[in-house]
């Protein structure tokens, strides 16, 4: 199966320049995907692109990856009702080697293999530019008519925020990166969301106008949560690859917390499963519900490819002690056991006051609960647990012979959220 077929069939492929297929057929083809290096990790949203390099990589092709420390300086209008912050050249930086360090555990960067992965930072060919060396050079390619066509800035200059002249120009350095890649790695394809397709196609007009040459593009979707909310996001924020920001048992928990609908579509997407092996996993799944294996291979799948083996164990091990025996008693956890779970908040309370304080007033000097009026309703539809015993009880008085160990809480908010506190 070629590259476009493979990517087609998994839900990967919206826009398409014509012409592309046959380039990917005809000969080993570079390509790039731009990285925007707003932080020190990448997050899921940024899987989708490194999975494109990985699949272009285990095709034959040679993938790049663009850090855009240059474009990071500059902002992009695209999707955004608001002009983003800019960031230091020193963020910058850092957030550029994070990136990297993160790249280099999903694609082959070895130089002796003829497709070896290569990363490029835009910075390193604008930073001696000058502005009217790059207008010479650059603006008099693009017209302003071509650049006002874009969705992108039509969105912006309809809206009340209005667009910078510091953000229009971005599709312009965005289409130079294309052709500067084109003329200097021979770079014939650009790779992103489908809300870059406006700037991916500026870069092919930029090759075509300037060089003289053809280059190729196509875009993926979007990612989309069934129920409508927001794809890589929890309560907690970002669903980060650094598991410093996010540990193993809380991304896994991501992926298995799925929705049937959510799995069968991210399962095609997120994992390297043949066809064949993931329409038998949803006929099974159609047929016992219950029993998840689809969320529970999607959820294995990409924890071990984004943290390994080992930490696709630790966050089944964090599972099985918080999960997997409810019914026994919380004095079976080990002082260690508490202390080394991933993926549960942490967070303190004063031990004089403890016997002194209810239920509820405790619930919500802890910040588990924002209010003491959610705390007592959420106490009384049942989703309460302290110390794996459900709280039916909203007059209930702590006390310390309810600490474990002498000094510790596991209280559980429905049925996803844990959190340990710490009396002392």
């Amino acid at each position: 199966m070629n590259l476009i077929e493979e990517l087609r069939w998994r839900g990967l492929i919206q826009d398409i320049m014509p012409g592309t297929a046959e380039q990917l057929n005809k000969e080993m083809t570079s390509g790039y995907i731009g990285f925007d290096p707003t932080a020190d990790s990448l997050h899921i949203g940024s899987l989708v692109p490194i999975l494109l390099l990985v699949h272009m990589q285990r095709a034959g092709h040679k993938p790049y990856a663009l850090v855009g420390g240059a474009t990071g300086m500059v902002g992009d209008p695209t999707g955004k009702s608001e002009e983003r912050n800019l960031l230091s050249a020193d963020v910058l930086e850092k957030n550029q080697a994070g990136v990297k360090k993160q790249l280099a555990k999903f694609l082959d960067f070895d130089p002796a293999k003829p497709n070896a992965a290569v990363m490029v930072n835009n910075y390193d060919w604008f930073k001696n530019m000058g502005f009217l060396e790059f207008i010479r050079d650059a603006g008099k390619h693009i017209t302003v008519n071509y650049m006002m066509a874009k969705d992108s800035v039509k969105k912006r200059l309809q809206g009340d925020a209005g667009l910078s002249f510091t953000e229009f120009t971005y599709q312009l350095i965005q289409g130079y990166d294309f052709y500067w890649l084109y003329t200097n790695m021979n770079c014939k394809l650009q790779m992103g969301g489908s809300d870059q397709w406006g700037n991916i196609t500026t870069g092919t007009e930029f090759i075509r106008r300037k060089a003289g040459g053809e280059a190729f593009a196509f875009t993926c979707p979007l990612m989309t949560k069934a129920d409508g909310g927001k794809f890589g996001k929890t309560e907690k924020g970002n669903v980060w690859l650094d598991p410093e920001k996010t540990t193993p048992y809380q991304f896994y928990q991501f992926w298995f917390n799925a929705s049937d609908d959510d799995a069968k579509k991210w399962i095609k997407i997120f994992t390297f499963l043949k066809e064949d092996e993931i329409n038998t996993l949803i006929e099974a799944n159609d047929s016992d519900p219950a029993a998840r294996l689809l969320q529970k291979t999607l959820a294995k799948e990409i924890t071990t490819f984004v943290h390994g083996e080992d930490g696709y164990l630790s966050a089944m091990e964090t599972t099985q002690k918080i999960f997997a025996n409810k019914s026994a008693d919380a004095d079976s956890l080990s002082e260690q056991d508490l202390e080394e779970m991933e993926g549960i908040v942490k967070c303190s309370f004063d031990k004089n006051a403890l016997e002194t304080t209810d239920i509820i007033s405790f619930l919500a000097a802890t910040n588990i609960f924002p209010s003491k009026g959610e705390a007592r309703k959420t106490v009384q539809n049942g989703g309460v647990s302290i110390n794996r015993k459900k709280v039916e009880d909203i007059q209930q008085k702590m006390t310390l012979s309810m600490l474990l160990h002498g000094r510790y809480l596991l209280v559980q908010k429905g049925k996803k959220n844990f959190y340990l506190v710490t009396v002392a």
